[in-house]
């Protein structure tokens, strides 16, 4: 595999940062080839402004058009520029860092916001005009998986526990980004119960990490449906006949009869 690792938490010496070193060592001895990004260490800048396509004040800035035309004629930021490359270079990515308010880190956002730009990671259409997106797409073939930490038990984020079940809270990551650009997502790896972290939890949670990454080329991604696959009407919305007990997120996977 060619790896793309996109890690988000300041301190290098956390248990996110050791869970980090993990990963790659085991990659690495794998015989993998890796790149990181680390966002924090490359203090990258999360926030969108003109300069990020070259342009000038003379017209409004509208950032989805700036970023298509910036992309088609090589004028993005180098620092955007870069994240392409090795975004183009991998076939897999991994996505991890510290569930903080229910979501990622301003900074891995800013990330988002910045590097998945039209003409880049979305924005493609078929010969019949169709937009490719859900499941096709600019960044269709690469995989990914979402490796998250979080203070609370893992019970309390199962699917009745308080907090809300993982794959709801991760469902604008998972399904709203990597899949709407086409990539695959694997199920993610919750490091669960991450403040009161002792040798035996650490343990436990690098060997699941292990276990994870060795599976990787070979895991089952999460089942959601193809925007053009034939279940949504010309709407966007899922046909009425389409497991029709189902709303909300639930209803963006398919269901095995």
């Amino acid at each position: 595999m060619k790896v793309l690792w996109i890690t988000a938490h300041p301190e290098p010496r956390s248990l996110n940062g050791s869970l980090h070193r993990e990963g790659v060592g085991y990659l690495e001895e794998e015989g993998h080839e890796i790149r990181t990004s680390d966002l924090y260490a490359m203090r990258f800048n999360p926030v969108v402004t003109p300069a990020d396509f070259s342009h000038t004040e003379d017209t409004r800035l509208i950032v989805g058009h700036a970023g298509q035309e910036a992309v088609r004629e090589g004028t993005l930021a180098p620092d955007i520029t870069a994240e392409h490359e090795k975004l183009s270079w991998a076939d897999t990515l991994i996505v991890q860092f510290p569930l903080w308010w229910y979501g990622m880190p301003a900074i891995l956002k800013g990330w988002f916001d910045r590097v998945f730009v039209g003409g880049f990671a979305f924005g493609v259409r078929d010969a019949q005009g169709r937009q490719l997106r859900y499941g096709e797409g600019a960044l269709a073939g690469k995989r990914a998986m979402v490796i998250v930490s979080a203070g609370a038990r893992e019970a309390s984020l199962g699917p009745r526990g308080i907090n809300g079940e993982l794959n709801d809270l991760l469902f604008p990551l998972q399904h709203g980004t990597l899949w709407y650009a086409g990539i695959d997502v694997l199920p993610p790896l919750l490091v669960h119960g991450a403040d009161r972290m002792d040798a035996v939890g650490y343990a436990f949670h690098a060997n699941a990490l292990r276990s994870r990454l060795k599976d990787l080329p070979y895991a089952d991604p999460l089942p959601f449906r193809h925007q053009n696959g034939g279940d949504y009407d010309d709407d966007l919305v899922l046909r009425p006949g389409l497991d029709p007990h189902l709303t909300g997120n639930a209803a963006h996977y398919r269901v095995e009869s």
